[in-house]
């Protein structure tokens, strides 16, 4: 827990300096893979200094997620018997039942299993490198990704973009139950007009 305590506290540093974006382009590309702090860190940190640019900090944060989600497949796809036993042991979130779990949703549920770790506060790197392990259609992933990753970073920086540093305290507090009771609403929405339709 120290470790990630100065993880984060580093991550927030970065807001004070002259490369915040490019310090959160890289946060958001490492996180979709192998990096234990979510970019919203960084993101809020940067709205609430500079609101102006809240929008332009979530597409700099949507833009790198997405790509690192890519390369988070590729991982999956093509490099995973050589480095699973790396992910297993030392990156926060993965275990062999959250990953096989993963793989077992993949079969029925695709798309919106993308879109739920993009959005919530779920461990997206396991669903990106879990999809290409499992071979899941990449067109697909990738919109699933932009709409989830952008969805999720827009929100935040829109909310602050009108409110400001108020916000950032109830953000703090409530925002990953709040994106998780969409989720399920959004997502049952769709099970119960799925199953309508039939």
């Amino acid at each position: 827990m120290k470790i990630v305590r100065r993880m984060y506290d580093w991550v927030l540093s970065w807001a004070e300096t002259p490369y915040g974006s490019v310090a959160l382009f890289l946060l958001a590309f490492v996180e979709s893979s192998i990096f234990p702090i979510p970019p919203d860190v960084l993101l809020i940190a940067l709205c609430v200094g500079h609101r102006s640019k809240a929008f332009r900090f979530a597409a700099i944060c949507t833009v790198g997620s997405v790509l690192g989600a890519m390369v988070g497949y590729a991982i999956g796809a093509g490099a995973w018997a050589a480095v699973d036993d790396y992910f297993f042991t030392y990156v926060p979130g993965f275990t062999h039942t959250t990953f096989d779990r993963v793989g077992g949703l993949y079969e029925e549920w695709n798309f919106w299993v993308v879109f739920a770790a993009a959005f919530t506060p779920l461990p997206y790197k396991v669903v990106t490198i879990a999809a290409g392990v499992f071979a899941i259609n990449f067109p697909m992933f990738v919109i699933a990704s932009i709409v989830g990753r952008s969805a999720r970073f827009f929100l935040v920086a829109g909310l602050l973009y009108l409110y400001g540093e108020p916000i950032r305290v109830f953000i703090d507090k409530w925002f990953n139950l709040l994106v998780v009771v969409f989720t399920l609403l959004l997502i049952g929405g769709f099970v119960v007009l799925k199953y309508a339709m039939h």
